[in-house]
């Protein structure tokens, strides 16, 4: 390193102030400062002089008042040689820069690797050589200023400490961090290793049980079960103590609720030994590979990805502990916890310190660097609308991804790396050193408490088995696991060690161990006649809503309001205070707003929604709404949150309809599609009483989300007996806009409908989605709602509802019939269904034409499929022709749902109906969802309008 940039990383700490503020002081009056620090200063070259300077801050910045070292309690050098001060003086700065090179690069030489097969480097910054030291300067005293909590040391003790504190069997990331009070924090809980020897005998043998506790599980299974996966958590057992750790910690410091996610890997001894799962209930569900929750319904999943809670009393404190469900698609797991720890706090009103509910988020190392989820909850993480008081994340690195080594997982140093985009500080440790392990579980925690962030734990460790017990890794990676297979495990070194230091004794070791083994087996003898007591999926906040398998759908709940109510609600949305500067073009919308209101008319799609939104508040119901830009809305539409053009103040009309209502909060996200509806799915999921809601900023954009569409907005409560009422909005429409922007791929969710899991909609009125969002919480269950919206229906002349439509009896359609005055019945020969957009496209063209004889009825339902409102809409037209019409391409959209249930009602009309089946009009089928040229979609739009019309 050239001597500027030593110089310049020195220039940090009470002595590196010193030198600079010296140096200012010898800059305006050189005979102002003792002889031999202006002696020093002028054989300093310009750059070095440079560095002197920056270190005092901007030119432009006030100086600090020059002192003299007696005024800060710095010993007057002695007026002794000027070779021997100028000495001094470049010894403590090239310590300082010494000691803050092993601060920031100390962890490169820690002992992190248990099977040692990763060479610790030498590194030329921790060289005191770099800095001019030769060994005839070891025991030379220096003065560091209290640095290192010492006035003065030998460049021997200075290594030491550094060596001990930073290069162990800890290392710490934490200089990236640019908070200096964050900083400052760590170094003094780091430097001088203060947990070495801190352990009582007692907390020794704790962590000692909790290993016994670990391994003994696994030993017992790969016994009891051969053969079977369990992908157990051999080689990281550290891991139990770690976690014991972090909810002690936590719950000493006021939490009362963690939640858990974690992937497959260790996940049944977490159960076991940390959410306390019974074990009879767990080697029961060994006698098959799948298990079906409680013994009811549903599908059930793999023993490895199922979850539990339970309440635990730690010192007096009552903590509520419970570990998520979730797919194999790793990490897809982890902002559904966040979400669902927000929603936690939100419903304890713990919206400020956000302290009482924390998640644990337990990670692979191929898993952390490689998947985006990862980033994606990192940056939600200080984010207003999704900030939970910071995570723990314990990366269980067993350095090697299935088969796959770091070298070809992650391209930087550490798997961790992505964690420092939001600055979090990252704690390596080795798992063979359970003390180590459990003060860095100690110290995260507290950190987090204390800071309200994200903290991440490298928890560096080995896989004793392949991917699961019945892989053979030493196909691709014979070296490792001949380390592997030669190394005693964690708890034998560790009952070793306790064994050398007198802390109990061999047959103390071996007796606890056995009592754990005798344990097990009493469970295993009972694992035969257990039988679940009962499910446990609608208690506590899910109380008094019950389970639906209703596959008719057929039943609507009430879902209108009182006009009088309903004017309130109008009245607040078009109105804003007197001494807020608004928009003159939302002034505008908010007299039409207010017209709308007071003639009961025109009713658009963004008002009907705040309408609906306002009944669930004035109800005691909160509504959280988030999305790209859904504030204002992607389309110019919603405007729910207003904005001063004077001072950028903010003002929802929605929370200021009456007072002690319920509140809607509406976050712009960061522009992300899986994290966040994750996040919203989470939240869904921990407050049934909350109508939450995503919106994709285009229906397509929901495609980044697919996993979370797939694996727990379809089939949660199937699996793992989980109910959502999440609601996503998908813009969706064929106006000319492109492939991307036409459509919400409306058949992924009807593929995936099945069992009554959810509801998916294409509303034309404003009215009937002002009732599909007020029946999501009206029911006495919870579906996920999905909702093709519109986009030029927003404002369309004739998408529009009355007050009276909202009010006065009225309820969802799952089907509308024929409105306009047509011909008898008898004389149509033509019935064209359709959904959403196009029925306005196909509207206008009959009025155009005068025609009679066709009837149009739309499907605002798809599932669950209405059989019986659209036999009771299509009965009366016995000689026509049934078609559906749709916009999408034949192998999009919904005609591959609707074709067989469309031709079964037809079929329970017998011989009254002439038609048998319906026939298909829409666009040919086609690999990408829409034309990109204008012309081209307004021809195939106008062909396909007037082919559905016989035209």
């Amino acid at each position: 390193m050239a001597g500027v940039d030593i110089l310049a990383t020195a220039m940090n700490g009470g002595n590196a102030a010193f030198i600079a503020n010296l140096y200012a002081k010898w800059v305006t009056a050189p005979d102002s400062v003792d002889p031999d620090f202006a002696s020093l200063f002028a054989t300093l070259g310009d750059e070095t002089k440079a560095v002197l300077t920056d270190a005092l801050g901007a030119s432009w910045a006030p100086r600090p008042t020059a002192f003299a070292p007696a005024e800060i309690g710095v010993p007057q050098p002695a007026p002794i040689d000027s070779a021997d001060s100028r000495k001094a003086t470049i010894d403590s700065i090239r310590a300082l820069m010494l000691i803050r090179a092993y601060r920031v690069r100390g962890h490169l030489e820690a002992d992190l690797d248990p099977l040692g097969l990763k060479r610790v480097g030498h590194h030329p910054e921790l060289d005191p050589k770099t800095y001019g030291f030769t060994d005839a300067d070891l025991n030379r005293p220096i003065f560091i200023d209290k640095v290192l909590g010492r006035e003065t040391a030998t460049l021997r003790e200075i290594i030491a400490i550094l060596r001990e504190s930073y290069c162990g069997k800890i290392g710490v990331e934490f200089m990236h961090i640019q908070d200096p009070e964050q900083k400052a924090w760590m170094q003094r809980r780091i430097e001088g290793a203060p947990w070495r020897d801190s352990f009582s005998k007692e907390q020794k043998r704790e962590v000692l049980q909790h290993l016994t506790e670990a391994e003994g599980f696994e030993v017992f299974c790969q016994r009891r079960y051969v053969g079977t996966k369990r992908f157990g958590l051999e080689g990281g057992e550290s891991t139990i103590p770690a976690l014991h750790e972090i909810i002690e910690t936590a719950a000493r410091d006021g939490v009362g609720e963690i939640a858990i996610g974690m992937p497959h890997r260790g996940r049944l001894n977490t159960l076991a030994n940390i959410v306390k799962k019974p074990f009879t209930a767990l080697f029961s569900e060994f006698g098959g590979e799948s298990f079906k929750p409680d013994a009811v319904q549903g599908s059930g999943d793999v023993k490895y990805h199922l979850g539990t809670s339970t309440d635990l009393s730690i010192d007096g404190n009552q903590v509520h502990l419970s570990l998520q469900p979730n797919p194999s698609h790793l990490e897809a797991v982890d902002p559904v916890v966040v979400g669902k720890v927000r929603a936690r706090q939100d419903m304890a009103s713990d919206t400020r310190s956000r302290r009482s509910v924390m998640a644990i988020l337990m990670h692979g190392d191929a898993a952390f660097a490689g998947q985006g989820l990862v980033y994606e909850t990192l940056a939600m993480s200080q984010l207003i609308g999704y900030r939970t008081g910071g995570t723990i994340h314990i990366v269980v690195n067993n350095q090697i991804g299935f088969t796959t080594v770091p070298a070809h997982a992650y391209s930087g140093l550490y798997c961790t790396d992505v964690a420092k985009s939001v600055q979090s500080p990252i704690l390596h440790v080795n798992a063979d050193d359970p003390e180590a392990v459990v003060f860095v579980a100690r110290l995260a925690t507290e950190f987090r408490m204390q800071f309200a962030v994200d903290v991440v734990i490298d928890l560096v460790c080995y896989r004793r088995h392949g991917h699961n017990e019945t892989d053979e890794p030493a196909f691709t990676q014979p070296l490792m696991y001949q380390a592997i297979r030669a190394r005693k495990t964690t708890r034998t070194l560790y009952a070793e060690r306790l064994v050398a230091e007198g802390a109990l004794t061999n047959a103390e070791s071996d007796a606890m161990y056995q009592d754990f083994v005798a344990t097990l087996e009493d469970a295993y003898k009972a694992a035969g006649g257990y039988k679940p007591n009962k499910a446990d999926w609608l208690e506590g906040h899910w109380a008094g809503l019950n389970s639906s398998r209703d596959e008719d759908g057929e039943t609507e709940e009430p879902t209108a309001i009182g006009l009088d109510e309903l004017r309130e609600i109008g009245a607040a949305l078009s109105r804003s205070p007197d001494d807020f500067d608004i928009n003159p073009k939302i002034a505008r919308q908010l007299d039409a707003k207010r017209e709308m209101i007071e003639s009961g008319e025109g009713i658009d799609w963004a008002t009907g929604e705040a309408l609906a939104f306002g009944s669930l508040l004035l109800e005691g119901h909160r509504v959280r709404l988030s999305g790209e830009d859904c504030q204002r809305g992607t389309f110019s539409q919603r405007h729910a949150v207003l904005v001063d053009q004077t001072n950028q103040h903010e003002y929802v009309p929605l929370n200021n309809i009456r007072d002690n209502q319920a509140k809607i909060e509406i976050f712009n996200s960061l522009l992300s599609e899986a994290g966040v509806l994750g996040f919203e799915y989470g939240y869904s999921v921990a407050d049934p009483r909350t109508l939450v809601l995503w919106e994709g900023q285009f229906g397509d954009f929901a495609n980044g989300a697919q996993v979370i569409i797939d694996q727990f907005i379809a089939a949660g409560e199937s699996k793992w007996l989980r109910m959502s009422g999440l609601t996503l909005l998908l813009p969706h429409g064929y106006e000319g806009q492109g492939p991307e922007h036409s459509s919400a791929r409306l058949e992924r969710y009807l593929q995936l409908c099945a069992e009554n899991n959810m509801t998916v909609c294409n509303i034309t009125t404003p009215a009937n989605y002002f009732h599909a969002l007020r029946r999501q919480l009206k029911r006495n269950f919870r579906k996920p709602l999905v909702i093709m919206t519109p986009k030029s229906l927003l404002r369309h002349k004739l998408a529009v509802s009355t007050l009276d439509e909202m009010s006065n009896g009225s309820t969802f359609r799952t089907v509308i019939p024929e409105i306009d005055p047509i011909g008898p019945s008898e004389q149509v020969r033509r019935v064209v269904i359709c959904s959403g957009k196009v029925y306005y496209d196909l509207l206008a063209e009959r009025r155009d034409r005068a025609m009679t004889d066709v009837a149009i009825v739309r499907l605002e339902q798809f599932f669950p499929f209405p059989k019986k409102a659209l036999k009771s809409a299509i009965e009366m037209y016995s000689k026509a022709e049934i078609v559906w019409c749709q916009e999408e391409p034949e192998n999009m959209g919904g005609w591959q749902f609707v074709d067989r249930r469309i031709e079964h009602v037809l079929g329970c009309m017998g011989s009254a109906m002439t038609a048998s089946r319906p026939v298909y009009v829409g666009r040919k089928p086609a690999a990408s969802p829409a034309t990109g040229l204008a012309k081209t979609h307004a021809a195939e739009q106008a062909a396909l309008v007037k082919e559905a019309l016989g035209v």
